[in-house]
């Protein structure tokens, strides 16, 4: 952040991605707010960074969207301000449709689309009031198109990208941005946190993920493309492709994440 006197507020900051970007931004001495259902790890990583002084936790579970309003007041006091929210929690999912049970789906909802957006429209009368506010979206490629496997995550990231294309359009002229950034393999443990058919977590990791773009690596391009204020973009191997290869065939695409057979 190229001012040190903005406030960051990052979700999902207990480990992978959150956690990366948490020690970036406090090493740039940015005010930071620290939030994910895990207080006892955001204590963790509040120590691990650089000037812990200039970091508050907010514990919370992203699935309570009732006291959306409530948890915003809460980060408000902080400060007095925010001005970045980066909206990193989520969870992924690894089994087929068929298999799947209906709960598993509408916690992939809940969690990755419902969640995110509960806390940005709690968000957006301070932003407006402001008149200045940047929402920050951890999307995935799988947001742009889909694969075996994560029909549900693919499906809540999609909605995403409507509900945030649209709020960039409706408050442009509050000076508020969007950007949404859309990662493909991250060596991070979201593929070991993944939803099964039942609801349990996958419990292992998996190769691609284990394989994929260096977590700080991946942080440091996200901080960049947020900094440029830039709208949308993807970071990641091959697998990003997909996102430009759809464009021009979607029929080409469905054949080679066919045959890619990730898992």
């Amino acid at each position: 952040m190229k001012n040190k006197e903005s406030i960051v507020w990052i979700t999902g900051a207990s480990s992978g991605i959150g956690e990366a970007l948490a020690k970036i931004y406090a090493q740039k001495g940015v005010k930071l707010i620290l939030s994910s259902r895990r207080l006892d790890a955001l204590k963790k990583v509040k120590r691990s960074c650089d000037n812990p002084e200039n970091i508050q936790i907010l514990a919370f579970d992203l699935n309570d969207f009732e006291n959306a309003a409530i948890q915003v007041e809460k980060a408000l006091n902080f400060y007095g301000k925010i001005d970045v929210l980066i909206n990193n929690a989520g969870i992924s999912q690894r089994s087929l449709i068929a298999a799947t049970e209906f709960k598993v789906f509408k916690a992939l909802i809940d969690i990755d689309y419902l969640g995110t957006v509960a806390l940005s429209r709690a968000l957006l009368p301070h932003f407006i009031e402001q008149k200045s506010g940047h929402f920050v979206v951890v999307s995935s490629v799988m947001g742009k198109y889909g694969s075996p496997y994560r029909s549900g995550y693919a499906a809540a990231k999609h909605a995403l990208h409507g509900f945030f294309d649209v709020l960039r359009m409706e408050h442009q002229r509050d000076n508020i941005h969007v950007t949404m950034i859309c990662p493909g393999f991250v060596a991070t443990p979201i593929a070991k946190n993944s939803l099964t058919e039942d609801g349990s977590a996958l419990g292992v990791d998996d190769v691609a993920t284990r394989k994929g773009i260096k977590v700080d690596d991946f942080a440091l391009k996200m901080v960049r493309a947020v900094e440029q204020k830039k709208w949308e973009v993807s970071f990641g191997g091959k697998e990003r492709l997909g996102v430009y290869l759809k464009r021009l065939s979607n029929k080409l695409l469905h054949s080679i994440v066919l045959r890619s057979k990730v898992r």
